[in-house]
């Protein structure tokens, strides 16, 4: 993720969740929080060329920035706030040359990988960028050595739970109360066997058969 970025993650945020960050916040969490990593998914279309005739360019993920030093923006927990923000002011859709399909923030931790969210945008779900932001965040935490990852997760949120089962993810607790919005309980989830070649050798596997159903998407560092 990029500066430049975050007015369009805000659309997406906006679509997926109830409350959201302001957008100083992700601005922080690129310059200043050294455990930070977001990833995003972005559709190319130069010139809009491919958004008229219907022949985009594939999606590609754009690695993390080396970010500026600086303290960690805050403790784990409850990171949504119900707070304003203007987004600036935004073509529409179709007319942009780069347009972010979703997103997804790790924390590295000295003893994990947390996810501290993942959202796609409402237009391009269900066409396999959730899991691929998964893929993503899992393989950037796998080279960074951390062997354990973690997230939260609605307990109603079906699709989602059953992506992260697939993934290797297991149930280790619960969070009462944890989301403020509608005070939901929240599943805490956790795959520990990053590193393991079992796990290593499952992931090959699912990679192979995304690629199958939805075809590459372009690799290129931010």
């Amino acid at each position: 993720m990029r500066i430049a970025d975050i007015p369009q993650v805000m659309e997406v945020e906006r679509e997926s969740f109830p409350s959201m960050w302001p957008p100083t916040a992700y601005k922080r969490e690129l310059q200043q929080n050294r455990l930070a990593h977001y990833i995003v998914v972005v559709e190319h279309r130069p010139a809009h060329t491919g958004a008229r005739r219907g022949a985009q360019a594939p999606p590609a993920i754009e690695e993390p920035q080396p970010r500026q030093g600086g303290p960690v923006g805050r403790l784990l927990g409850e990171l949504r706030q119900i707070l304003g923000g203007d987004d600036g002011r935004l073509p529409p859709p179709e007319q942009r040359e780069e347009l972010v399909l979703g997103f997804v923030g790790v924390w590295l931790l000295p003893d994990e990988a947390h996810i501290v969210t993942i959202a796609v945008r409402d237009s391009h779900r269900r066409q396999g960028i959730g899991e691929f932001l998964l893929i993503a965040a899992i393989e950037l935490a796998q080279r960074a050595g951390q062997p354990l990852m973690t997230l939260e997760c609605r307990v109603s949120n079906e699709p989602a739970l059953a992506l992260y089962e697939k993934y290797g993810f297991q149930q280790l607790g619960l969070r009462p109360r944890y989301y403020s919005d509608t005070h939901e309980d929240a599943l805490i989830l956790t795959t520990s066997s990053l590193l393991s070649l079992k796990y290593q050798a499952a992931l090959e596997q699912l990679k192979r058969e995304h690629r199958q159903r939805w075809g590459d998407l372009a690799e290129r560092d931010g």
